[in-house]
């Protein structure tokens, strides 16, 4: 029997509260080791892939990729023979934000975090470990099938935060600086959009432009049924997808009447194409 502590790595931008919950964890779990604690979402993606610890425990709130976002990026990077680590959310009180994660079933907790809650995370991410498939014998391949339900609630978390107010409809042009001009450029001429540091590219069958809105603003003014995102930092029009191709190693790529380039689709977002 493995009896081997498990390992957790907490993302959290106020070092304080980093401490704080630390502090927690070690009444609430003595064999936990915490292997690092970073202050943002990419440091977070970044040392999980490093560290591979079996539990996270992700603030929402970060510079730059927030919890979710980070908790996405992770699960397309994660390597397929290693079980995906239980998640735990740490928010500040937001009743939207809790009926979401309790929609999902999926573990959080609420800042300040007190004692007794944290026990109950404690005794449900306990359980999750134990209860994890054993690898598949000759297959170099642990079957998780517990990914599929994270990523599952992980798509519809950041859809429910992404979701446009009642009142707000669809984006039907853009307006968009160029030169000394503005273009007004109909959404629907658009093939894709693609984040690029500060900016998003906005791509036509004929043109390229910049605008400094982020995707993250951008998406909930778009019509989710006329365009997909696909990855993290790349939205694409539906009705403009030719083909999509998987590779050996079961990765998707799918290319656009009109454009040349092959744009990855995510572990996440692969679902999108279930014909496959």
């Amino acid at each position: 029997m493995n009896t081997r502590p498990a390992t957790a790595l907490i993302a959290e931008d106020e070092p304080l509260l980093a401490q704080a919950l630390q502090a927690e964890l070690a009444r609430a779990w003595p064999a936990l080791r915490v292997l690092a604690t970073v202050g943002d979402g990419a440091s977070a993606v970044a040392q999980s892939l490093k560290l591979l610890p079996e539990v996270l425990f992700f603030d929402i709130r970060m510079p730059g990729l927030g919890g979710l976002e980070a908790a996405a990026e992770l699960a397309d990077d994660w390597p397929q023979d290693t079980p995906f680590p239980a998640l735990v959310f740490v928010t500040a009180y937001d009743q939207y934000a809790v009926q979401a994660f309790e929609a999902q079933a999926v573990d959080y907790l609420l800042k300040p975090v007190q004692a007794g809650r944290l026990q109950k995370t404690v005794s449900k991410v306990q359980q999750a470990l134990i209860t994890r498939a054993p690898p598949a014998i000759n297959s170099g391949v642990i079957p998780d099938a517990s990914l599929d339900t994270t990523l599952h609630q992980l798509r519809q978390l950041l859809d429910a935060t992404r979701a446009p107010g009642p009142d707000s409809g669809p984006l039907k042009v853009l307006q968009i600086s160029v030169g000394t001009s503005i273009r007004m450029v109909p959404v629907g001429e658009v093939l894709y959009f693609e984040a690029a540091d500060k900016y998003v590219r906005v791509l036509t069958a004929d043109h390229e432009y910049l605008i400094r809105t982020p995707l993250k603003d951008l998406l909930p003014q778009l019509d989710a049924h006329t365009f997909w995102q696909i990855h993290r930092g790349t939205v694409v029009q539906a009705g403009a997808i030719d083909a999509v191709s998987r590779d050996e190693t079961g990765k998707l790529t799918l290319s656009l009447r009109g454009r040349p380039e092959k744009l990855a689709v995510s572990r996440l977002y692969s679902p999108l194409f279930r014909a496959l």
